[in-house]
């Protein structure tokens, strides 16, 4: 199998699973579910680094697929941790 098919099968993969996780959690819980998107996003930034690094002789499109997978799952985990941090500062009282 080719470098690149297996670099569309990974980000394929990724938006299938991913369009799934979220949009199938009702509205209340999908603040805490972003704790939980942290720890996605994280293996999604090992798993495109790990694509992004396999070499082959033609691999420019498999680094730039692993670039914006690196680049947009850096996004969402600095995204929940804002939201994460915000959901927990509700929790703590007031002066």
């Amino acid at each position: 199998m080719s470098p690149l098919m297996i670099g569309i099968y990974v980000f394929v993969l990724a938006c299938f699973i991913g369009y799934h996780v979220i949009w199938g959690v009702t509205p209340a819980l999908h603040t805490p579910l972003m704790a939980v998107t942290n720890a996605i996003s994280a293996i999604v930034v090992v798993g495109a680094i790990i694509v992004a690094g396999f070499s082959s002789e033609n691999s420019t499109a498999i680094e730039i697929i692993g670039f914006f997978a690196v680049m947009m799952a850096s996004i969402n985990i600095f995204g929940g941790f804002v939201v994460t941090n915000r959901m927990l500062a509700m929790f703590k009282k007031k002066k």
